[in-house]
């Protein structure tokens, strides 16, 4: 009998974890049957949690029901507590500086996520799930203007592909994007808003699948294809990236010394990104597996069965999605600098240039637009990660430095 442990890393501050871990669980246990008969493959669960996020404690995630407890062969849960300590310990054995330790595990996203990494190659899992609070296990596609809805089995299609890689990223469908349907004109044309986007945003977002979204309403919808005859495919290096996405992701473990860390620069996102910068000689595969992700937080009964006919387009005449939509620019722009300095450094100024004529002419119509001064901000946070890039780029080189003298630590 073959043994595979598989662990499913969670970093989250949202009390609805609890809800969409179940979902996971429940389609796994219904998958479980097509295992090969030589193959007992366990689940573990590992949790970093912030109750910072959204005013949250502990119990939020710890006090899982008996189900849910059954359903693992060990839990983890990293709160800000015991992650200081086990970085203290790691610290003292590993002879690792506080320095590094802290590009590996400090604020952020990326921190968490290392943290995950760490206690699953600790814990000696042969694979690591990365899964997102605000996405499920279903795909949705458009049919004649309806919605068609289908279960996807995440975690048994991850496995049956890490095997011959060092990652493999799932698909999204749903909400991914933060930007909302506009109507153009009033102080905004289409090509001012394009050159906008195109600024801040990474090579991942072009121009024309973001016009295509927006006509969408906003919503990504599944590739019948791809859920019919969809098979794995590599992921091809664009721009000195192989994209991945953070969750929907799974790492593999039974080779610790090609495994890698997340990054962001403080204050920013950008973590996957950052990580798709550093796989050039690692390979990664894209598979025919969705997830459904609700980045507005508007479908949270789906997971109760209530599956919509129709999607509701997402228009930029709600406070908080123009909130969202602000709050992602700011991040994108946050971390394109570092991403240039990485990827295209022999360009770096010239792009830097570029980008900052084009805040300059575009950022009071945004403004104008919306209706919302938050747009100004902008321009300064592209200013001063533009200032610190330097240092943030001995950071990123730092994080992966240290990450190996972790790896090397794990007995």
């Amino acid at each position: 009998m073959r043994k595979i442990k598989i662990g499913i890393g969670f970093a989250t501050g949202r009390r609805s974890f609890r809800k969409v871990l179940g979902a996971y669980v429940n389609t796994w246990n219904a998958s479980r049957a097509l295992l090969p008969p030589d193959v007992d493959a366990s689940l573990s669960l590992f949790v970093s949690y912030d109750v910072d996020y959204h005013g949250t404690v502990s119990t939020d995630y710890t006090n899982l029901s008996q189900d849910m407890v059954d359903a693992f062969d060990s839990i983890v849960f990293i709160g800000a507590k015991n992650a200081q300590k086990s970085i203290e310990s790691l610290g003292h054995s590993g002879g690792i500086s506080r320095s590094e330790l802290k590009s590996v595990f400090g604020a952020g996203y990326a921190g968490k996520r290392n943290a995950i990494l760490y206690s699953a190659l600790e814990n000696h899992m042969d694979y690591l799930l990365f899964l997102d609070d605000d996405e499920y296990p279903m795909a949705v596609t458009n049919n004649h203007d309806q919605c068609l809805w289908s279960g996807q089995r995440v975690v048994y299609s991850h496995l049956r592909a890490i095997g011959d890689a060092d990652f493999t990223n799932g698909r999204h469908c749903g909400y991914i994007s933060p930007i909302p349907q506009i109507e153009f004109g009033k102080g905004l044309g289409e090509q001012d808003f394009r050159a906008f986007i195109e600024a801040i945003s990474n090579d991942i977002i072009n121009w024309d699948s973001i016009r295509q979204l927006m006509e969408s309403g906003g919503v990504t919808y599944a590739s019948t294809d791809v859920l019919i005859n969809g098979a794995a495919e590599e992921v091809r290096e664009t721009s000195g990236c192989k994209f991945i996405s953070g969750a929907n992701l799974c790492v593999n473990l039974t080779r610790p010394e090609r495994t890698l860390p997340f990054y962001n620069p403080p204050g920013a996102r950008g973590e996957d990104t950052f990580l798709s910068t550093m796989l050039s000689d690692r390979k990664v595969l894209r598979i025919p597996c969705y997830a459904f992700h609700d980045g507005f937080s508007i479908c949270q009964h789906l997971l109760d069965g209530a599956l919509p006919i129709r999607l509701p387009p997402v228009r930029a005449d709600s406070p908080a999605i123009v909130t969202r939509f602000v709050n992602a620019c700011t991040g994108w722009v946050r971390y394109k600098p570092l991403l240039m300095y990485i990827t295209a450094p022999d360009s770096y100024d010239a792009q830097t240039s570029s980008i900052r004529e084009a805040l300059s002419r575009t950022l009071p119509k945004m403004a104008g637009y919306f209706e919302d001064d938050r747009f100004f901000r902008i321009s300064g946070e592209f200013e001063k990660y533009s200032a610190n890039v330097g240092k943030h780029f001995d950071q990123y080189l730092q994080t992966q430095s240290a990450w190996e003298k972790i790896v090397g630590t794990i007995k």
